[in-house]
């Protein structure tokens, strides 16, 4: 019994996630409803053994083709800015420019550390009370989640996922990533950075 308790409390934690955001993460830009900002998660550019992370690569895609659809109005970049050397949000910005979206539509957040404090600045600091979250669908499902948590109607737009052993280890993650939610909401757990109000217009 001591075996299987963890087993089903990591399951439980994966399918409450993946049920609560049912129909609310879409593949289609002919379904996936308007919203004025689209959230971009942050993640590395390049992978440690070399060559574009396909995460990255997809998400830049994925942003590309909502916004020329006409899906969302203005971008939100969230992502990590741990050091001069590291800063997701730049480097996201620079290629979302280079791939037709005006700078002045872009803005920035340099303290999405993690998925909880990107959702709750979006709401606490950017005042969004809805918002389209673009990453791979199994991340947007804990993102909606959480957002929805915080009082952020969100949806989903779906970057295309990864394949491969990569992809393999990355859901694997995602399985101990849903029960750290849980966590967070029971420890009422508070993004690492605050600061002032920023207006997206």
């Amino acid at each position: 019994m001591l075996t299987i308790l963890p087993l089903l409390i990591i399951l439980g934690c994966y399918w409450v996630i993946e049920i609560s955001s049912k129909n609310r993460v879409f593949d289609s830009l002919d379904v996936v409803p308007y919203n004025k900002v689209g959230i971009v998660l942050g993640t590395a550019r390049h992978r440690v053994e070399g060559g574009i992370n396909p995460y990255y690569q997809h998400r830049i895609d994925a942003a590309l083709r909502l916004y020329k659809a006409g899906k969302i109005s203005y971008i939100l970049v969230s992502g990590d800015n741990g050091s001069v050397y590291y800063n997701e949000p730049n480097t996201i910005k620079k290629d979302l420019i280079e791939g037709g979206i005006p700078e002045t539509r872009i803005f920035l957040d340099y303290a999405g550390f993690r998925t909880l404090d990107s959702m709750v600045r979006a709401k606490i600091i950017f005042g969004l009370d809805s918002a389209t979250v673009i990453s791979q669908e199994f991340h947007n499902e804990r993102a909606i989640f959480i957002a929805r948590k915080k009082g952020l109607a969100a949806v989903g737009f779906n970057a295309r996922d990864v394949e491969g052993s990569q992809g393999i280890r990355v859901h694997t993650r995602e399985y101990f990533a849903r029960v750290k939610v849980f966590l967070d909401l029971i420890f009422n757990t508070q993004p690492r950075f605050y600061g002032n109000r920023i207006r997206i217009e």
